[in-house]
């Protein structure tokens, strides 16, 4: 199924994406289009969106279970107004957005669906998780200049933090159960990155309602969709992999040349488990057993 604009998209209103759990794929490129589709689709999502520009093509096998909407965000579109919409068309729906090259990753993914896991967490009384963004990079930057190599990926397996979040309506003072995450490439040449976009914490999973809005910095107007957990215990967070600082750094020329190699120490082989990003403290399984 194929839609020409967001808006004939949202006013179809398709019943699979309405009900959910339903993933909204953002391409700005066309590198890993195809293989992002599959993994979500993989990982249970009953609804796979692909937003991206028509002259970007995917491949066969995706097309029957990929709904596509024309929009471009290189183009003036933009992922929060997407998201926002959506948010108020799919009411009482689990939602979940990533770009292209971006592979989501929760705790025992490997055996349990990401719809189960969110039932879990509704049970919970939760309608929003934390996701880190985990950065991936090729081993070899002559083998792959783009950065980009599920079959030689790499990720740093220390040298993320956390700091307080302020709130400015409140004298500075630290915002409750919210932080915000920094680590990865955008902490190791964070020269190169904008201040404001050196944060690697989003809310990627919610439940959508009415009057709900995504702000630009990946959080939300509800500032309990902003908690990494509720106040009782501790919660399930999970993680995206993405290879989209890595693109970005070697495509910027800013950067590119500064940059022959992405590894270092703290590098690790990804293996694509949810095990090794649990042992690394990069996601929390919670009460999820």
């Amino acid at each position: 199924m194929q839609f020409n604009s967001l808006d004939a998209f949202l006013n179809a209103r398709p019943p699979e994406f309405t009900k959910g759990p339903s993933a909204m794929i953002f391409a700005e490129d066309e590198v890993e289009i195809d293989s992002t589709l599959r993994h979500h689709h993989k990982a249970g999502f009953k609804s796979v969106i692909l937003l991206a520009p028509p002259s970007f093509r995917i491949a066969r096998d995706v097309q029957p279970w990929t709904t596509r909407v024309d929009y471009d965000l290189n183009r003036g579109d933009r992922i929060e107004e997407a998201v926002t919409r959506a948010a108020n068309i799919a009411v009482g729906a689990w939602l979940y957005y990533c770009y292209n090259a971006e592979y989501l990753l929760h705790p025992f993914c490997e055996h349990r669906t990401v719809g189960e896991m969110l039932t879990f967490h509704g049970e919970e009384r939760r309608d929003a998780m934390l996701t880190y963004v985990v950065d991936l990079y090729a081993g070899d930057l002559d083998q792959a200049p783009n950065a980009v190599a599920l079959d030689d990926a790499w990720l740093d397996k220390s040298g993320y933090y956390a700091l307080a979040r302020k709130d400015p309506g409140n004298h500075g003072y630290p915002k409750e159960r919210q932080l915000d995450f920094y680590g990865g490439l955008k902490w190791r040449f964070e020269e190169h990155v904008p201040p404001d976009r050196r944060r690697i914490d989003r809310i990627s999973l919610f439940r959508a309602r009415q009057g709900l809005r995504m702000n630009p910095d990946f959080t939300f107007n509800d500032e309990e969709y902003n908690t990494y957990a509720c106040k009782w215990h501790n919660n399930l967070t999970a993680t995206v992999c993405s290879f989209r600082a890595a693109k970005a750094l070697k495509r910027n020329p800013g950067s590119t040349y500064e940059i022959d190699t992405f590894r270092w120490h703290n590098s690790a082989p990804f293996d694509w488990t949810s095990s090794q990003l649990l042992k690394l403290g990069l996601m929390e399984p919670g009460q999820w057993f």
